[in-house]
């Protein structure tokens, strides 16, 4: 028995079946590559879903890491410490916004921005029945409230019921969202790109359609960046393409680069206004470990200039998963934007294709039932854009 099956049999003889893992155990990164137990090297195109963006072995990084694991890992945040500080500073600077929350995950990123909403509705008017209006085909987590406003049914329906007083629009459509408001809206929310719906970028006049109606009815509105922030389309956070500030803005994945670390992050009149002390708290949600990890992302972000780079390296990719739709009948066609792609399939399950290129050295992902899914790590370049094409060709 090899070394990877002895480790995968023990592991889900103790380890809660609701994952489907794929037959493999990865041991270590460098660069762009992982290597699994066996020795085999893969080209990472999913960047644990779109986490690791830095690649694998940053010196600096893991050298911030093990500075900070010498001093201290965790307080609470019933005390003040400099990584807190620091990476406050960093989102803020980085944002343009006003105040931060930190978190542990997306999930519970969504999870505070569903609470100050709804805080910041009860301030204005005190009363306690006000809607959320988020969109169909979304994903903004698995606890109960970021399930509630995920638009899909297939993640809802054992978990049922799921926290009320939540109207679902179409994503694209600004006529479908005005039919939605009533006087009891408080807040809308979406994902700037949706991502496990399909790859999705926001129209640009949807998303600012969106921003004028919620000025117009004082409405909140809350972008999950989630997956599509931290220089993954070619900005900053892809909102910032679009011009459009939200009231409310989640981010997670990147932001820590492994480290699981997620924050809601609010503008000036919503934290003005919103959650105080004692309405919101997390344990371990911004300790020094993580906080260390966020101001550290950000300061080699900008050090390795990784925005710009994500933004003169895209049209390559873009470029050739093009190519593969031209060349391949069962390649619908391309969406997306930046080093977050997708490419539509048809007629063949997208998970056979998923697996195949597994077996080719190559990691990529899915999205939705039939798309193929690329968020590799940001410092990926042309060359390893032209090895990824090779492989997946090899993979069809």
């Amino acid at each position: 028995m090899s070394i990877s099956q002895q480790i995968m049999d023990q592991t889900e003889e103790t380890v809660l079946h609701t994952y489907n893992r794929f037959p493999v155990v990865f041991d270590h990164g460098d660069g762009v590559y992982l290597y699994d137990a066996d020795g085999k090297q893969y080209l990472d195109f999913g960047a644990g879903i779109a986490v690791f963006a830095l690649g694998y072995g940053n010196r600096d990084y893991n050298n911030a890491l093990k500075g900070q694991i010498d001093k201290l890992i965790h307080t609470s945040n019933l005390y003040y410490h400099r990584p807190l500080r620091d990476a406050a500073q960093q989102i803020i600077s980085h944002t343009g916004m006003s105040k931060v929350f930190f978190t542990n995950s997306g999930a519970e990123a969504i999870e505070g921005a569903i609470k100050a909403a709804r805080k910041y509705a009860y301030m204005a008017d005190g009363s306690n029945d006000h809607e959320i209006i988020a969109m169909r085909h979304s994903f903004h987590g698995r606890t109960v409230g970021a399930l509630s406003v995920t638009g899909n049914s297939h993640y809802q329906d054992p978990f049922k019921p799921l926290m009320g007083g939540v109207r679902f629009a179409d994503f694209n459509d600004l006529d479908s969202v005005k039919a939605e408001v009533t006087e009891k809206t408080c807040a809308v929310i979406m994902e700037t790109v949706q991502g496990e719906g399909g790859i999705y970028p926001s129209d640009p006049a949807f998303i600012k359609g969106v921003r004028e109606l919620c000025d117009e009815k004082g409405i909140l509105l809350i972008l999950d960046e989630i997956q599509c922030g931290m220089g993954r389309t070619g900005n900053w956070f892809a909102c910032d393409g679009y011009g459009v500030k939200p009231d409310i803005m989640t981010m997670a994945k990147a932001l820590g680069c492994g480290v699981p670390v997620g924050a809601f992050v609010l503008n000036e009149k919503t934290a003005a206004q919103s959650l105080a002390a004692g309405d919101h708290g997390t344990t371990y949600g911004g300790n020094p470990f993580a906080c260390a990890a966020v101001a550290k992302v950000f300061e080699l972000f900008d050090e390795m200039d990784l925005v710009s780079h994500v933004r003169k390296t895209a049209p390559y990719l873009e470029k050739k998963l093009d190519e593969l739709v031209e060349k391949y009948d069962f390649l619908a066609c391309r969406r997306g934007m930046g080093f977050m792609q997708g490419l539509v399939v048809k007629d063949r399950p997208v998970g056979d294709i998923v697996k195949s290129a597994l077996n080719n050295g190559l990691v990529i992902l899915s999205a939705g039932s039939d798309v193929l899914r690329f968020v590799p790590p940001l410092v990926i370049t042309e060359s390893d854009i032209d090895e990824m094409t090779d492989r997946l060709e090899a993979s069809f």
